[in-house]
């Protein structure tokens, strides 16, 4: 496997997978634990972006067509199985951009696309972040709450995990996409009912990313709804990839 992809291997034969876009200044190995809790079959493909844990010494990548190129490179290898995404805030706008290259490009439509706690990107962005000062970036975070919210407050972490996290927001901040093209594949959203980043109403609005309809889930929780109702998010997630790729022996 490259170093842009972390593959979990299934016990058996894989029938399906799951490709995974952590958020901004995430890293793959959030997505490690799901392996365990997800359908029989289903092998893990969490993306691990440059300028972190064991890519730290690579420079990120701050430009969206450029991050879904290589990602998307990195995964013409792996388009035997039928394929599903995952993406939780910005890995929702990465996760569509890759989708919609392999479409475009390579003749393969996934199964399904998971976007969690963002709007389509086809609406107006809000504030540019990534020129927040570290004090306002750091207070940023902290807004967001969620489990991880101490690791915000080590000053002795913050040279480590700000850079990479300011890089992701510039690439975002500069996401423009091609208005007119659209998915051939369902969107299913997630997000949390607390989350002000994004509100549920505003999950809606996948519809102008995909001709293949959207359907809106809503958790409990804020932004970090994923950690926060964890067991609901696999649960259901477990049914609605099982229903979008069964395998031979259930279709």
């Amino acid at each position: 496997m490259s170093r842009w992809l972390r593959r979990h291997a299934v016990a058996g034969n894989s029938v399906r997978r799951l490709v995974c876009f952590p958020h901004a200044g995430g890293t793959a190995g959030a997505y490690a634990p799901w392996t365990r809790r997800l359908p029989a079959g289903t092998e893990l493909v969490a993306v691990q972006y440059p300028g972190r844990q064991d890519r730290m010494l690579e420079p990120c990548v701050e430009d969206m067509r450029e991050m879904a190129d290589r990602i998307t490179a990195e995964l013409t290898g792996l388009l035997d199985l039928p394929m599903a995404m995952f993406g939780h805030s910005m890995g929702s706008a990465i996760g569509y951009e890759v989708a919609l290259r392999l479409q475009r490009d390579h003749d393969f439509t996934v199964a399904v696309l998971f976007v969690s706690g963002r709007t389509s990107p086809h609406r107006i962005p809000g504030e540019p972040r990534h020129g927040f000062s570290d004090t306002e970036l750091v207070n940023a975070m902290n807004e967001l709450g969620g489990p991880d919210v101490e690791v915000y407050r080590n000053a002795q972490l913050l040279p480590l995990i700000l850079p990479p996290l300011r890089s992701d927001l510039r690439l975002l901040d500069g996401h423009r996409p091609r208005i007119m093209e659209r998915l051939d594949t369902p969107i299913i959203a997630y997000g949390g009912d607390a989350d002000f980043t994004c509100p549920i109403d505003d999950l809606f609005h996948w519809d102008d990313a995909t001709t293949a309809g959207v359907h809106v889930q809503a958790y409990t929780g804020g932004h970090h709804f994923l950690r926060t109702a964890e067991t609901r998010v696999l649960v259901t997630l477990g049914r609605q990839l099982l229903a979008a790729t069964p395998s031979k022996q259930t279709s």
